[in-house]
């Protein structure tokens, strides 16, 4: 007989990991159907509902409902804080191919992100992509799916506390989307800006050349190049991004 209790306790656990896995890369893009998400959330949680050790005792406040409300909204801020960290190095990826993008000059050579549902840079898109293989190679998502038991070990139901630490630590993983896209970006950035130096030398000595057509596919030539080159570079930076992002997330949830 399923008490109402035990209801309550997995309605908690499945909003948590619900949240967590709108969050997470490759599991909660739009374009996975709702049903295969509905279905991996109630799976999870059933196998993370007998090790939950919710302390129901806790609703015991005088109004079980507000409680209970207050409890059901923090599980799903938890599990969108989780899923933060992994967020943030996407966006951080994506960020640096619209600054290549915009450099080499496909500012208007855009696709449609079936993510976001908007329109991003070609390389963007493409180093989105590149990151999501390395993502499920170097198996960072299992360190999510880990994440999740232990969370219910560090930061049980009704024990959460959004300290002004977290915050914190939040915004300055925040300030690490624009360090990881610099790394990225840098060393092709910094080839175009040596070349558009060129073409203006060589705009200023042989006036007969008209820079403006000659430039544009020079721009596109160098840029590509040295985006191929520089792709084992790529993905050394995320390799190493990911590989830390167990510590990120313990550490999200300590703070908790």
């Amino acid at each position: 007989m399923i008490s109402l209790e035990q209801i309550f306790i997995f309605t908690l656990v499945f909003l948590r990991i619900s949240a967590l896995l709108i969050m997470i890369p490759v599991i909660g893009e739009r374009t996975v159907p709702l049903r295969v998400k509905g279905g991996l959330a109630i799976l999870l949680s059933l196998l993370v509902f007998p090790t939950a050790g919710v302390d129901m005792n806790s609703l015991q406040t005088g109004d079980e409902i507000l409680a209970l409300a207050i409890a059901m909204i923090g599980e799903v801020m938890i599990g969108i804080v989780i899923g933060l960290a992994t967020k943030i190095i996407f966006a951080g990826i994506q960020f640096a191919g619209e600054m290549i993008g915009i450099q080499i000059g496909f500012s208007i050579v855009n696709v449609i992100d079936p993510v976001s549902s908007s329109q991003v840079s070609i390389i963007a898109e493409f180093q989105y992509l590149i990151a999501l293989l390395i993502y499920l190679a170097v198996d960072a998502h299992h360190t999510l799916i880990f994440a999740i038991v232990d969370s219910y070990r560090i930061v049980s139901p009704f024990s959460y506390y959004f300290s002004g630490s977290l915050v914190k630590h939040i915004i300055m993983l925040s300030k690490e989307l624009f360090v990881l896209a610099i790394k990225i970006s840098a060393p092709i950035m910094a080839v175009l800006l040596f070349t558009n130096v060129a073409l203006g030398v060589v705009a200023r000595t042989v006036p007969q050349i008209n820079v403006f057509i000659v430039g544009f596919p020079v721009q596109i030539a160098v840029g590509l190049i040295v985006f191929g080159l520089t792709a084992p570079v790529f993905v050394y930076i995320v390799q190493r991004v990911l590989s830390s992002l167990n510590v990120e997330v313990y550490t999200l949830l300590r703070f908790m």
